[in-house]
């Protein structure tokens, strides 16, 4: 999975900035603490957008390219903001036999964003994920909390509704 930068722009707080130095201060010196540093980042911030990759290799005296490749290597890393409204679409082996990948299609092309992305407005992300446990509902996705099993693409637009009201 290739990731997705966000387009959506960087509006970290000073009080945010400030966390994050902390945690840097904290680690500073310790190189082989870069990921304890980013997973806090992360905490503070909800994704690690580029602002935030640099201000971890300034103060951690890392290089940028060392900073995005561990951000990139590693799944439990996003670079992207989550929506308000969190969409996973299963694409394990009874969701994907059973159309799933048309239902993503049909995300993809109603919210303008691929897997791995965040609508400009905040309201919707978007991720393909392997099972969430739901396989005689199948195909099935989740927004937030919540199940929609037996999908057909043209039933999504409907969906979508329900949260954009």
């Amino acid at each position: 999975m290739v990731k997705k930068i966000s387009k959506i722009p960087f509006n970290g707080t000073p009080e945010q900035a400030a966390q994050l130095e902390e945690v840097i201060a904290a680690y500073r010196g310790d190189k082989s603490q870069l990921m304890t540093v980013m997973q806090k980042a992360q905490q503070i911030y909800g994704y690690l957008p580029f602002e935030v990759q640099a201000m971890i290799a300034d103060g951690m005296e890392i290089p940028l390219e060392k900073v995005y490749g561990v951000s990139t290597f590693y799944a439990q890393f996003a670079l992207s903001p989550a929506g308000k409204y969190s969409i996973s679409v299963c694409l394990g082996t009874a969701c994907y036999v059973k159309g799933a990948q048309a239902v993503l299609d049909r995300l993809t092309e109603l919210l303008g964003i691929a897997s791995g992305e965040c609508t400009e407005d905040g309201l919707f992300s978007l991720d393909a994920c392997r099972c969430i446990g739901a396989c005689g509902l199948a195909p099935v996705m989740m927004v937030n909390d919540e199940v929609y099993g037996n999908l057909e693409p043209d039933q999504i637009n409907g969906i979508l509704e329900k949260y954009k009201a």
